[in-house]
């Protein structure tokens, strides 16, 4: 029974095996586990989402100044919708969350950083096109 957390509240789910995960609801608040873009995160709610979930997450370490970054988010926001729920995608503004790029170590950006139980399984960085970036989660699932 995988555990997912809610992107809402942050509460931990269980889904059992039998059910879709794309169709369900936090346990705690009521809404969608997943909502097929990609979820926002600060320092407070990173940690809950890296290790209170069985899914992958994938994050986009990124800027709201930088070029790269803007030019990839239509490509990053249609993947999740192909992807989710087998993986979870996240956003996260360096500028408004510096400690977490010093954290993982992000020197540019976007820098695109795979987790797999908690713990960093792949990284790349650099704005991919939506094909490249498909081929790139499939390689590393």
């Amino acid at each position: 029974m995988p555990t997912v957390t809610c992107p809402a509240c942050d509460a931990r789910n269980r889904i059992p095996a039998e059910r879709n995960p794309g169709e369900g609801k936090c346990g705690k608040c009521h809404a969608p586990l997943f909502a097929g873009k990609p979820l926002p995160l600060t320092t407070a709610r990173f940690r809950s989402h890296v290790s209170g979930t069985e899914i992958p997450l994938l994050v986009d370490f990124w800027a709201p100044w930088c070029g790269p970054c803007r030019t990839m988010a239509p490509a990053f926001e249609s993947t999740a919708r192909e992807f989710e729920p087998q993986v979870r995608f996240a956003k996260v503004d360096t500028d408004a969350e510096p400690e977490l790029g010093a954290q993982y170590n992000i020197r540019s950006i976007p820098t695109l950083v795979l987790f797999k139980n908690g713990q960093e399984a792949a990284r790349i960085s650099g704005a991919l096109p939506a094909g490249e970036l498909r081929r790139w989660i499939a390689a590393h699932l």
